[in-house]
């Protein structure tokens, strides 16, 4: 069942991860300089990179174009490249390092009297940093003060953070729909401090549902969209502090829990059970198990957030993604319905679990 792909984390543009493609009222003049820069990144020139963003700015593209038409589109086709099996894991991060260096060549002015005071910050386990830093530094660009948090940012260390600074809005950013659980908790414990909260990334659906599902004051598909949010206005005050429940009552059946509590163990014996009914998992050697395990603890991460949001599309996309990842590296979608098979077993007593697998392997068997 071994699947034989990269750790999702490292799937910078694979499902629910990775900086999303250019707004429609982009600059049409960056697509010549993203090209150039996608050049540079292939042959990984850094130099060859912040010559490209001297010489864009140098032609009249402004600097927001500059980091958004053109070194985040190419960050997304890092993604496409990458999940299309064009690219390797080496490839991705040394294109986001160069995408990184490439950020750092844009100019910084410094506002005399700034808008306001952003803080922006990953969710505590969210690795994918880039697309939070384009939020920054289209805020930092548009005249805020901005206190950029980067990777996974403990929430106590985010509160602590935000008693210290008093910002007008905290912006957070989530890429892997795994880490909804983690966001919910973030964005609770933000509003109970005081400012209200926006989110964005792909972790929260395409249409922002899964912010709204978990109260966020506010949800902006890219760093554009942000940034004119935030300048509207500001943002509506937080609702009164509750639990996590009042958002989402279905976490009473304890599904998600379990789940959740149990996903060593569940992993653990489904791969034993995978040894059992295919002898020749057997003679997998040291790196195919451990990548058979690996394989199987996303699929547990990504049902448990399917259930901890009530959400069945969260596991069936993740599965049908997948595929997708396994077909271009010539691996047979079939390889993923033995571990659904022998997972739903280990999770007789859990209807919706039960429920989200089914549907999952529905959905890949009508691919074979």
């Amino acid at each position: 069942m071994s699947i034989h792909t990269a750790d999702v984390d490292d799937r910078s543009g694979g499902h629910h991860v990775g900086a999303r493609p250019t707004s429609s009222h982009g600059d049409e003049r960056a697509a010549r300089w993203a090209d150039r820069l996608w050049s540079a990144v292939l042959a990984g020139d850094n130099h060859a990179a912040v010559d490209v963003v001297g010489d864009a700015l140098g032609a009249g593209l402004d600097a927001e174009a500059v980091l958004l038409d053109v070194i985040g589109a190419v960050q997304h086709r890092v993604g496409v490249e990458w999940a299309a099996n064009r690219m390797s894991v080496a490839g991705e991060h040394t294109a986001t390092a160069i995408n990184d260096r490439a950020i750092a060549a844009l100019p910084t002015g410094r506002p005399g009297a700034p808008r306001g005071r952003v803080t922006v910050a990953c969710v505590d386990q969210e690795w994918h940093a880039l697309p939070a830093r384009l939020v920054a530094e289209t805020l930092r660009l548009r005249g805020w003060q901005v206190d950029y948090l980067g990777a996974q940012v403990p929430t106590a260390h985010l509160i602590g953070h935000i008693h210290r600074t008093g910002p007008d809005a905290v912006c957070l950013s989530g890429s892997l729909a795994t880490r909804l659980p983690l966001a919910h908790r973030a964005i609770t414990a933000v509003q109970a401090a005081g400012p209200p909260v926006m989110t964005g990334g792909l972790a929260f659906g395409a249409d922002g549902r899964y912010a709204r599902l978990l109260g966020a004051d506010a949800w902006a598909p890219d760093a554009r969209a942000a940034a004119d949010r935030l300048a509207a206005g500001p943002l509506p005050r937080p609702a009164p502090a509750h639990q996590v429940i009042d958002d989402l009552p279905h976490l009473g059946d304890q599904e998600y829990t379990m789940v959740a509590g149990s996903s060593a163990r569940l992993v653990r014996d489904t791969f034993h059970a995978l040894q059992e009914r295919f002898p020749f998992v057997r003679d997998y050697t040291d790196e195919q198990r451990e990548r058979t395990a690996e394989d199987l603890a996303h699929i547990v991460d990504f049902l448990a957030a399917a259930l901890y949001v009530d959400a069945p599309e969260i596991f069936t996309g993740f599965l049908g993604w997948t595929a997708d990842v396994l077909s271009a590296r010539g691996v047979p979608v079939q390889a993923l319905i033995p571990g659904l098979d022998l997972l739903e077993e280990q999770l007789r007593d859990f209807p919706r679990a039960r429920n989200y697998i089914g549907a999952g392997r529905d959905a890949l068997t009508t691919r074979l």
